[in-house]
């Protein structure tokens, strides 16, 4: 499981757009939905699956500077 954390630094438009481009599958409105979620909830689970894919998207996702949980495995 991929769960991006909550911030005090990365905007709204920054995580939907970060999730858009890295996550395969994401359309842009799921992507904002998540970035909601991560703002209302504190966290979201934004992907799941095999965890070479897993680890691929996290480390692009911290690249991007997004605050991440450790990955989960599932």
């Amino acid at each position: 499981k991929i769960i991006v954390l909550d911030d005090n630094f990365n905007t709204f438009e920054h995580v939907a757009n970060s999730l858009f481009t890295i996550i395969p599958g994401i359309s842009e409105k799921r992507s904002w939905d998540f970035a909601v979620e991560v703002d209302s909830e504190g966290s979201a689970e934004v992907w799941r699956g095999p965890i070479e894919q897993a680890e691929l998207y996290h480390q692009q996702l911290i690249r991007k500077g997004l605050t991440m949980a450790p990955l989960e495995k599932i």
